[in-house]
């Protein structure tokens, strides 16, 4: 993290020569009158902020070891969190059964299908990871292959829509595997253009809408905030790539609307994620949160996690009542921080352009 500071100097540098500014903002609701259709299905592509089961359980991943799931649905279930991810809220929203893992197709049958597909898997980013041989293209053609074998008829598709989200693992492999960060602006403009030619992808499929979030403030993870004793978030990280990630994809995504067919309202919407940790963070109260940078599972030093067990002895700790934490790990959210961020989704007026037609 040495480069940091440079690397700051030099995105404000490119911000400030081509006249952009942070936009934290959602993409602009447009209102119309008209009638709203039912939404019925929802598909999800993305990473383990979106992940409900797809990581294999006989893997080293902890999102099936205790203590993750804890609090719903009561044991380890894929999500890497003590509860519910955010796939799970947006589900609650749409008023649908948070939608299967594609890891158990086979396993499905039509009832289990109602609610849609997720297809996102922990680790992933929009091209390969260091954890992980699938990507989000990977993810899209898993998606295309069930509307092929008819898993998914034509008219289901018209009745959805999908949740895009990518955390950052595209910028933790980035970090890692060079030495220089010089080129990491334009690296940032590559993931975004990928990312765009995804969303328009899945788009091209025949759902309705699709929603992208923007990048979370990195620099308020547990993994950053370790170094103050999770006293204060690292605003060099936050300054860094992620505002203008987050400006190069807010930018980008507006722009696509404004060339599709349909002037009545966005395809494409940008949940601001980042908005919705900061708000929860400064204002942990608000939304019932007392811890809201200490992650409550840790492990007991730095070179266990949570989950992690050794010789059949734990080592990690995990808070008494993780209701009142935001984070759950070094990255995750909580179920009670997800929800959290969902209010804040939901308080913004974000999620009522899904609705939009």
């Amino acid at each position: 993290m040495k480069f940091l500071p440079f690397l700051l100097s030099f995105i404000f540098l490119i911000l400030h020569l081509s006249g952009q500014t942070v936009v934290r903002g959602e993409v602009d609701i447009q209102h119309h009158h008209h009638h709203k259709q039912r939404i019925t299905k929802l598909f999800v592509f993305g990473d383990s902020y979106a992940d409900t089961g797809n990581v294999n359980p006989r893997g080293f991943a902890p999102s099936w070891k205790h203590p993750y799931g804890v609090t719903f649905p009561g044991k380890p279930a894929g999500r890497f969190s003590d509860g519910r991810v955010i796939t799970d809220y947006i589900a609650e929203y749409l008023k649908v059964k948070s939608p299967a893992s594609y890891r158990i197709i086979k396993d499905l049958t039509p009832q289990h299908l109602k609610s849609g597909m997720n297809f996102a898997i922990s680790g992933t980013g929009v091209f390969e990871t260091l954890n992980h041989g699938s990507n989000m293209t990977t993810q899209i053609s898993f998606f295309e292959k069930t509307i092929e074998d008819k898993v998914f008829k034509t008219s289901d598709i018209r009745k959805s829509v999908a949740l895009v989200s990518i955390a950052g693992n595209d910028y933790i492999r980035y970090i890692v595997t060079n030495e220089s960060i010089q080129g990491l602006p334009s690296f940032i403009s590559s993931v975004i253009n990928q990312t765009i030619t995804n969303i328009i992808r899945i788009k091209e499929l025949g759902v309705r809408k699709v929603m992208i979030s923007n990048l979370q403030p990195f620099g308020c993870l547990p993994q950053e905030t370790v170094s103050s004793s999770f006293k204060q978030c690292n605003e060099t990280s936050n300054n860094l790539f992620v505002a203008y990630h987050n400006t190069l994809l807010t930018e980008a995504v507006t722009k696509l609307n404004q060339q599709m067919n349909d002037q009545s309202s966005s395809s494409f919407i940008v949940l601001d994620i980042y908005d919705s940790f900061m708000s929860v963070l400064k204002h942990p109260s608000t939304y019932s949160i007392k811890n809201e940078l200490e992650p409550c599972c840790v492990g007991v030093s730095s070179e266990y996690f949570c989950g992690m067990v050794v010789k059949k002895v734990k080592m990690y700790k995990v808070c008494e009542n993780p209701k009142s934490a935001f984070f759950w790990d070094l990255s995750h959210p909580t179920d009670a921080g997800w929800r959290a961020v969902y209010t804040r989704l939901r308080i913004t007026n974000a999620l009522k352009q899904i609705h939009d037609h």
